[in-house]
């Protein structure tokens, strides 16, 4: 009988590990201290440096038994790593915390004795997180909020940049990114090191993250609420992570009224109709008013046409769609480095999403060059898109003037409205060799019971090895490299997606949503009210 539970112990353990996605804890132990701040791992064991009990612990990773412990060189330590033989501590070096009096300091220390071996003064007198990394030394500073890369000898700095988030705490190095912890959005991303972008971004093991250390291809996360350690899985094959659900019936309506005063002789209108995606699972479809019937257009969105003839003056149409969906948030979980090349793009999506068409205008040369200049020699088709997307943040700003300009003239403008930062981005890319195409959406505008007749589009690039990711080029103009990757392979639970295209349709033209095309004899005036209700559902 021992046998047999020790067996399905073991098959638990290597059934969770198994199936652990990106983000997932696959462990966790009680921290050595009430306090622990900074964590290590010098290749067998843990290290933790505690701010209340000022002492370093070496720990069993397994269990987190202590093996040994000796004093803090400092009396506010914040954050530890390992360079391969000594310890760093870094400490905020308190004079008096009444008048939040500090310096920051950095120290080196020996393993065996606890001896401090050399002090230097990091760039921001808050150090907060840090980690090794060639050579070098990573410190985050919650006074500049920035990330240094510094010299061990004196401190100097090499390289910098801002932090993800407003509050940065532990730092830990993967190989070929940083991690940063932040306290403020309970997140720890993965950083490019010399750019300073945001790649990736897992949810915290707890409430306070701060420690952070890697060992063998899993991020550690001490959370300083909870005193406890986790280990979290990173690399993982699962590339989409689903969460907070939510059930909604959405009516999509075209309401037209021919004012007059002559008669509209035929009315085509076109609404798209909603499928199965990453983002939404659609559970029924109904139209109110029967289609006279569906077409599909060249990019494959399927739309139902409804036609009205011999509208008189007064004459109202209203064909209408209702949809009930589970709407998800989704995080598409992307390693630059695990993207494949253009070359192992599939030629039929190649053909068919490298096209120039009217909006985009990919072989003019204003374009060429501006896709040059973009781009910036990147060869990684997840850097082609993310240069694109930083470049069109860094020169446009969001204005709707009406109208829906070509990628040109939004580029030389310098501001567009969604659709038109999604041109500008689409034509970028596909004078780069990376296939886009663009998606539209209705929205939920603020409460759950809303309404929209502003809608949405973005953009979504084909990164071999990862499919189709969203890109909203606009939504990412922020400030925060965080925010500014939320922009990019992620998509919130507010958008029920009804078109796909990959540019001028023979049914919903340039459009999404709808479309509506007529014939009259005489002079009208249609009123035209495109509108999508929101309603959630009860479970």
């Amino acid at each position: 009988m021992k046998k047999f539970s020790l067996t399905i112990v073991i098959v638990c353990i290597f059934s969770s590990l198994l199936f652990a996605a990106s983000g997932d804890i696959i462990k966790k132990i009680q921290a050595p201290g009430p306090c622990v701040t900074g964590l290590a791992f010098d290749g067998n064991n843990f290290w933790g440096v505690d701010r209340k009990t000022d002492m370093i612990y070496k720990f069993d990773p397994s269990d987190g038994s202590v093996k040994t412990s000796f004093k803090s060189p400092g009396y506010f330590a914040t954050g530890m790593t390992w360079d391969g033989n000594h310890l760093w501590i870094s400490d905020m070096d308190f004079t008096n915390t009444s008048t939040e009096s500090y310096v920051g300091k950095i120290y080196k220390i020996c393993p065996k004795s606890g001896n401090t071996l050399h002090v230097i003064n990091p760039p921001g007198s808050d150090p907060q997180g840090l980690t090794w990394s060639e050579n070098s030394l990573w410190v985050s500073d919650n006074s500049t909020d920035m990330i240094y890369q510094i010299s061990p000898d004196d401190g100097t700095t090499i390289h910098s940049f801002p932090s993800p988030a407003g509050d940065p705490r532990g730092l830990a190095w993967d190989g070929n990114y940083l991690w940063v912890a932040d306290r403020s959005t309970d997140e720890l991303y993965r950083v490019h090191p010399s750019k300073g972008i945001v790649v990736m971004i897992l949810p915290s093991s707890g409430p306070y993250p701060w420690g952070l250390c890697w060992m063998n291809n899993t991020l550690i996360n001490g959370d300083y609420e909870t005193d406890t350690i986790s280990s979290i899985t990173v690399f993982d094959d699962v590339k989409i992570k689903k969460s907070n659900a939510r059930l909604e019936e959405i009516e999509f309506s075209s309401d037209i009224i021919n004012f007059g005063p002559g008669t509209v002789t035929q009315l085509d209108i076109f609404i798209a109709e909603p499928e199965n995606r990453p983002n939404q699972k659609i559970l029924d479809i109904t139209y109110p008013v029967k289609p006279d019937k569906f077409v599909t257009d060249k990019w494959g969105q399927k739309s139902a046409h409804f036609i009205k003839q011999n509208m008189k003056p007064g004459d109202q149409f209203r064909p209408h769609i209702k949809v009930k969906a589970e709407i998800n948030e989704v995080m598409h979980y992307i390693f630059p480095e695990k993207v494949g090349s253009l070359q192992e793009i599939p030629e039929h999506i190649r053909d068919t999403y490298l096209a120039d068409d009217l909006k985009y205008c990919i072989t003019m040369p204003y374009i060429q060059r501006a896709a040059e200049i973009a781009v910036a020699g990147a060869e990684n088709p997840y850097w082609i898109a993310r240069n694109i997307f930083d470049y069109l943040r860094q020169i446009l700003h969001y204005e709707r003037i009406g109208g829906w300009d070509i990628a040109p003239t939004v580029i030389r403008r310098g501001s567009g409205s969604c659709s038109e930062y999604a041109f500008a981005y689409i034509a970028l890319c596909r004078a780069s060799g990376l296939p886009a195409r663009y998606a539209g959406a209705v929205v939920i505008r603020g409460e759950d019971a809303c309404f929209d007749y502003v809608y949405h589009r973005w953009v979504e690039v084909y990164l071999p090895g990862y499919g189709w990711i969203p890109v909203d080029p606009s939504r990412g103009d922020k400030e925060r490299p965080a925010d500014q990757a939320k922009s990019f392979g992620y998509l919130n639970n507010v958008f029920l997606i009804t078109t796909q295209g990959g540019g001028d349709s023979e049914y919903l033209g340039w459009n999404y949503n709808s479309h509506n095309q007529w014939k009259a004899e005489g002079p009208v005036q249609l009123r035209v009210e495109n509108i999508a209700e929101w309603s959630p559902v009860k479970k």
